[in-house]
């Protein structure tokens, strides 16, 4: 096992990830032709691995690649990050994308847990009050109103809160309250990506694209405030699932956001003010995304942000990787006798 560059000689650090091969903190692999790399971090020229130290190390680093939070993959080449720091680059076919519940049902458990806890102290609070008064004898036919608004408010939150602050490329800095997100709705650019129609203080704005998709990551998580139920994060990620892939079906549900987010419409009363739709107000807008649309948008939106991240990344690896396997296949060949490269064709065209 070495542990410096071939070509620069500079070291090639160390990982606690895979334990059969704890040289490099970027290995690549490829299953289906047992190669393994180390890419040093230096040159980033890709060594490749004495034929005696591989096939442990690959097996390990395949189980590790699947187990990764972090994945992105190419027709050819998968990049994951692990816990420790550690990069797996996935030479081959790619998985099947998967949406595993787990990875969303902890946070958006978690967030439900939260919110209905706050809620059920706070209706808990003003219940108190309302028992306070009424036993030192008030009359609270007066103050019924009041309460019933602060129950309200609590469960639902305050129409006038402001739930995001975000810089945007036309309108500066916008500030969104949350009555703002009943008044927002989703759209179809002309090239099919994501748009929202965004309503902030003193204003609106419409956004498209990557913007766009950035805009929607952030005000989407508040109409969420509840999370989900396991039930819930189950259906959304079948949803993703079906059409394959987070950015399939974020093209999918630009087609049908239009007349799910029908903005909420205000309408000057007879006594001159706006009405803000009362209680119609909880299925215009966002909050008219069916339950399972509005987590597997939040879901989507994140993947999407991760994907972008490191596609950058997979470009260079998978140019790099065609140049290493050039090499790999007469560095192998050298090494093995010509009986065995048959034997070893034969067993791979029945596989």
């Amino acid at each position: 096992m070495y542990s410096t560059c071939l070509f620069c000689n500079q070291d090639l650090g160390r990982n606690e990830a895979v334990e059969a091969f704890p040289v490099g903190k970027r290995l690549a692999f490829d299953a289906a032709k047992g190669r393994l790399w180390v890419v040093c971090p230096k040159c980033e020229r890709w060594n490749l691995t004495p034929l005696e130290e591989r096939w442990e190390a690959i097996e390990e680093s395949e189980k590790l690649y699947r187990d990764a939070r972090k994945r992105v993959a190419t027709d050819n080449v998968g990049l994951a990050r692990l816990r420790d720091g550690t990069t797996l680059v996935r030479i081959g076919e790619p998985m099947r994308p998967e949406f595993a519940a787990w990875r969303y049902g902890d946070q958006f458990g978690r967030r439900r847990n939260r919110q209905i806890l706050l809620a059920a102290g706070g209706v808990a609070v003003v219940g108190a009050v309302f028992t306070g008064i009424a036993a030192a004898g008030i009359g609270i036919g007066g103050f019924a109103w009041m309460f019933a608004n602060s129950g309200k408010a609590i469960v639902s939150g305050s129409p006038e809160e402001v739930v995001a602050k975000i810089h945007t490329s036309s309108a500066g800095l916008v500030h969104v309250r949350r009555r703002h997100l009943a008044e927002t709705s989703l759209d179809r650019a002309d090239d099919g990506r994501l748009a929202i129609n965004l309503r902030f203080k003193n204003g609106s704005a419409r956004f498209e694209g990557k913007e766009a998709e950035q805009i929607a990551s952030i005000v989407v998580p508040k109409v969420n405030r509840y999370g989900g139920s396991r039930k819930a994060v189950a259906e959304a990620v079948a949803e993703i699932e079906s059409l394959g892939s987070a950015e399939a079906y974020l093209g999918h549900l630009t087609k049908l956001s239009r007349e799910y987010t029908r903005p909420l419409v205000k309408r000057k009363s007879r006594w001159g003010r706006f009405d803000s739709g009362g209680s119609q107000s909880g299925n215009k807008g966002l909050f008219g995304l069916p339950g399972p649309h509005r987590l597997a948008l939040e879901m989507a939106l994140h993947e999407e942000s991760e994907r972008r991240a490191m596609h950058g990344e997979l470009e260079e690896l998978e140019r790099a990787w065609r140049d290493a396997e050039e090499i790999a296949g007469i560095s192998d060949n050298l090494l093995l006798p010509t009986s065995v490269s048959s034997a070893f064709d034969k067993l791979r065209g029945k596989a």
